[in-house]
């Protein structure tokens, strides 16, 4: 009966007929994954999955989220690049393999900005400077005499070699002219059981990962790492009012697709992305991890990935950070 209302509908019942059509297409049909380049319980991941929950009744499939854990989300970079562009694997890209990683390795097996398809941006965040309770240096400048007063044996945790996390102690190392040691983890789950766990001192993790042990008490708020404070953090400073004008080292993420993702689907993924960004539980989940700034066009997602990638790679550049495997 339904087939047969539409070929009598005339040109009318066509157009109805097209939609759904194309609906179908603009979508996956199969179940859709978000690949996270870090174990599960840090930034990336908590941003994913709750992107995904949202996403799945909107699209009517699975969403799901797969860790990938490794090279500071180059892994899963290079796993999604090499998927099928249907729309049903799809990267919680990140700063780490999209505008660090590129200027830190010499030769990489995919292509930042030729074998993606950009989706849109999802938050950036400040990194925050955090310890455990039991520390003694609770501010920028005691961690500064700290690691003055022991050079070399004084811990930083990262999510990875060339990670964010990593090259914000960069920065920070050069700023404050100290010396400090580097331990890299496979994301900043297990970074974070460490440091809470006083196996290692310090980190400049992401806001979003430290916030719920930061809240829970079990983790200290040293510092944030953007010009601003973030609102979900007003009584935390700035390493900028700590007496580096100037310091900024974020995290952001967004998703993207396999390159050559249809055109179509990538608009119609756009837009429901930007939907679950303006739902007011996500706003407020955001906003409690630090994560600003999120949504827009695909085309400014682009522009933005470009444009790190340029600033990362001056800072590679001028602070002399290689690729230590």
């Amino acid at each position: 009966m339904q087939r047969r209302l539409f070929v009598s509908a005339g040109v009318a019942g066509a157009a109805s007929l097209a939609v759904p059509t194309i609906w179908a297409q603009n979508l996956p049909t199969t179940p859709v994954r978000i690949v996270v380049g870090f174990a599960p319980g840090g930034g990336t991941d908590i941003l994913a999955r709750l992107i995904a929950q949202k996403l799945a009744p909107m699209w009517g499939q699975p969403v799901v989220v797969e860790n990938k854990a490794g090279a500071a989300g180059m892994i899963a970079a290079d796993y999604v690049a090499k998927q099928p562009a249907d729309g049903t694997t799809l990267l919680m890209a990140h700063i780490n393999s999209h505008a660090i990683a590129p200027a830190i390795m010499p030769k990489m097996s995919y292509n930042a900005e030729t074998d993606f398809t950009p989706l849109s941006l999802v938050g950036v965040t400040p990194n925050l400077l955090i310890c455990n309770q039991d520390q003694p240096a609770k501010t920028v400048n005691e961690v500064i005499e700290l690691c003055r007063r022991e050079p070399g044996k004084i811990s930083f945790g990262s999510a990875g070699n060339g990670s964010a996390q990593h090259l914000a102690l960069e920065m920070f190392k050069l700023a404050a002219k100290v010396s400090a040691i580097h331990v890299p983890y496979k994301g900043s789950g297990p970074m974070l059981a460490d440091l809470i766990g006083g196996q290692i001192n310090y980190s400049f993790d992401t806001m979003t990962a430290a916030t719920p042990h930061v809240k829970s008490g079990k983790a200290v708020a040293i510092a944030q790492t953007r010009l601003k404070r973030a609102g979900s953090y007003p009584n935390v400073p700035t390493m900028a009012e700590s007496g580096f004008p100037g310091f900024e080292a974020t995290t952001w993420y967004g998703l993207v697709g396999p390159g050559k993702l249809p055109a179509a689907m990538a608009q119609r993924m756009n837009e429901d992305i930007n939907k679950v960004l303006a739902m007011p539980d996500v706003i407020e989940k955001l906003q409690q991890n630090g994560a600003e700034d999120g949504g827009g066009s695909v085309e400014k997602f682009a522009s933005f990935i470009q444009s790190e990638s340029r600033k990362w790679a001056r800072v590679v550049k001028e602070a002399g950070v290689k690729n230590e495997g």
